[in-house]
C-alpha cells in the first residue's frame, strides 16, 4: 500500500463507493418511473465499477509486475464501460423521443 498516499487512497475508495451509490440511485429512479432504460443504464455502469476495482486492487498490492495483467483488464473494462454507457444513453434518448411522440399524438387526438 506504499504506492499511493493516504489522500489518494481516500479518493480511490470514495470514488468506488460513490459509483456503487450512483448505480443504486439510477436503478431506484428507473423503478420509480417504471422505465426499463434506467435499469440498462445501471447495468452499463458495472464495467466501469469493475475497472475501478481492478485499479484499486493493483495499487493495493503496490503495483507488482506479476499483476500487470490487471492493468490490461482495467483498460478493457474501461473501454467496454464507455461503450455500454454510450449505448445505454442512446437507448434512453430513443425511449424519451418515443414517449414524446406518443404524448404529442395523444394531445393532437384530444384537440377538437
Amino acid at each position: 500500500m506504499h504506492a499511493l498516499s493516504l489522500g489518494t487512497w481516500w479518493i480511490h475508495v470514495t470514488s468506488v463507493l460513490e459509483w456503487i451509490v450512483a448505480i443504486a440511485a439510477v436503478q431506484a429512479y428507473g423503478q420509480r418511473r417504471r422505465e426499463g432504460g434506467w435499469r440498462w443504464l445501471a447495468l452499463a455502469m458495472l464495467p466501469a465499477l469493475g475497472s475501478a476495482m481492478a485499479a484499486c486492487t493493483w495499487h493495493l498490492f503496490d503495483n507488482p509486475e506479476e499483476l500487470r495483467g490487471l492493468v490490461v483488464f482495467q483498460a478493457g473494462l474501461t473501454t467496454l464501460g464507455n461503450g455500454t454507457l454510450a449505448l445505454a444513453g442512446w437507448n434512453l434518448l430513443r425511449q424519451q423521443r418515443r414517449l414524446d411522440a406518443a404524448s404529442q399524438a395523444a394531445a393532437r387526438s384530444d384537440e377538437p
